[in-house]
């Protein structure tokens, strides 16, 4: 611990958890300056949770932090504040800063005068740790954060929550990535701490069978029972590339990848689980396997991308798969009382129920087809009776229907009909549906068919216009729906209105 840094509450970090494994490297002392992103309390002792430590600048922000947990492009300028903010830079930190894929912390300042202050989130600029902070009037308040003068960082409990839940998900993921490339050697492409309570999922070069997914989850799992230590390793950068040649090189990962081109700090940071894994990282591990409790891995998702295929494999640790496996309970037991059986029986009650379901929709729409036809029937049995154009059958047939698709059963009742009366025939057929219960926001279907397409367009107009209704046609049919209530003495009366227009031109 940095002598300008002063331990405020215990903490189970082992103190065998951080090493400096370089002789030369120092962890600086200096409360005017800031200890380097690499070297931080949050990084040295994970479990810290409060600390006393100095302000080293303070300015008013400029850029608007995106809200924490959600990963963007770093240091993006965006828009001014929503927020009145300030960045500050302390001496030492126990709130991690965003990186290794990691999203920040948020934390709690309380200066000299007891205030405490709500941190938003911390971001690495160059190798500092910039603490986004918020305040009430940033002129006013920044003078709480005067350069040199004590203050207490600490995370709440929604704080160490937070943290918790990122550490697990985090060392779970290095346990995973190193499993797969020892067992299958499958590298990690990328991997992505997602919002909780969503699984979090690791981006692979190739699918995985059943098998292969459940052999990776039972090694990964004995490891966690096992408790393999968990460790940091640091030395200067500049004396990294010793590292592949230690004597756990057999399971160093991720060496070649290149450290972010705007980081200053000069630190080289190793995650190491006992026997299994070296990994260049800056997050914030647990210090054994145990602390993951179990891994669970539901799933995987095939990507196709236009050269490449890749995969997704999700996986729940810790809290996150308390919560999963909660919430699926709950829902297991909810759904086996809704079908009157027990849990193991859901499966089977499912199929059968879908089973029952099937059988239920083709016996409708057999009786649907069968209903088509009557009506049908009906209508052209009315269009042998003389009209009063004498040659053209017109008529509005409204229907109140529940059906799962009325435009569709009017479409069926139409097909039905122009199969009856032939192609001789002359016609112009309005046909209407609404549901038993309407309302403001409800929606009435209507089908115009007729022999001649140039009265079906026109009485498309027409009712578009009149009836303020949406929609449109080809040839010799014209739908639309009407959203709203309907009523028979406006749009009932609208439409015979329309019919009798057309009736007079018929005749």
């Amino acid at each position: 611990m940095s002598a300008a840094a002063i331990l405020l509450s215990p903490s189970a970090t082992p103190s065998s958890y951080h090493k400096v494994i370089s002789p030369t490297l120092r962890i600086p002392s200096d409360p005017q300056f800031s200890i380097p992103v690499g070297l931080l309390a949050c990084q040295r002792d994970p479990l810290l949770r409060e600390l006393r430590t100095t302000v080293v600048s303070c300015r008013v922000s400029q850029a608007n932090p995106a809200p924490s947990g959600r990963k963007g492009k770093k240091d993006n300028p965006s828009s001014a504040p929503t927020v009145p903010t300030l960045e500050v830079i302390l001496h030492d930190t126990i709130v991690f800063p965003e990186g290794g894929g990691q999203p920040s912390d948020t934390g709690l300042i309380q200066t000299v005068n007891e205030r405490v202050w709500k941190v938003l989130q911390a971001r690495r600029h160059g190798g500092h740790a910039v603490h986004y902070v918020q305040v009430e009037d940033a002129e006013v308040d920044i003078h709480q954060f005067t350069v040199g003068s004590q203050v207490v960082i600490k995370l709440g409990d929604a704080d160490w929550d937070r943290r918790y839940d990122h550490m697990t998900m985090h060392t779970s993921q290095h346990l995973l990535s190193a499993v797969l490339e020892d067992r299958l050697n499958i590298q990690t492409l990328s991997w992505s701490l997602t919002d909780a309570p969503s699984p979090c999922y690791v981006e692979l070069a190739r699918s995985m069978t059943s098998d292969e997914i459940q052999s990776i989850q039972d090694t990964a799992n004995r490891y966690v029972f096992e408790g393999r230590n968990v460790q940091v390793e640091v030395q200067e950068m500049e004396k990294s590339n010793e590292i592949e040649r230690s004597e756990d090189s057999d399971h160093a990962r991720g060496f070649a990848k290149a450290i972010p081109a705007d980081y200053t700090g000069g630190i080289m940071r190793v995650v190491v689980i006992d026997r299994i894994d070296r990994n260049p990282c800056c997050g914030t591990h647990w210090p054994s396997l145990h602390n993951l409790q179990l891994i669970l891995v539901p799933q995987t998702e095939t990507l196709a991308r236009s050269n490449t295929t890749s995969a997704r494999l999700y996986f729940f640790a810790g809290p996150r798969l308390i919560n999963h496996l909660t919430n699926t309970h709950k829902q297991l037991t909810a759904t086996a009382a809704t079908l009157s059986c027990g849990a193991p029986q859901v499966p089977s009650r499912v199929e059968q129920v879908i089973d029952e379901r099937k059988r239920a929709e083709k016996r409708v729409d057999d009786l649907e087809s069968e209903l088509a036809e009557h009506i049908a029937s009906n209508i052209a049995a009315e269009t042998r009776q003389p009209s009063s154009s004498g040659s053209v059958f017109v008529k509005h047939i409204h229907r109140v229907d529940d059906s799962i698709n009325p435009l569709g059963f009017l479409s069926t009742i139409a097909t039905a009909f122009t199969g009856i009366v032939g192609a001789e025939s002359r016609f112009l057929l309005i046909l209407s549906s609404t549901a038993s219960s309407q309302s403001a926001m409800g929606t009435s279907v209507l089908l115009i068919i007729g022999s001649d397409e140039k009265y079906v367009k026109e009485v498309g107009g027409l009712v578009k216009e009149r009836l303020n209704v949406k929609g449109g046609g080809k040839g010799n049919r014209w739908s639309g729906k009407l959203t709203g209530v309907w009523k028979a003495g406006r749009e009932d009366a609208a439409i015979s209105d329309i019919l009798r227009e057309i009736d007079t031109h018929l005749g």
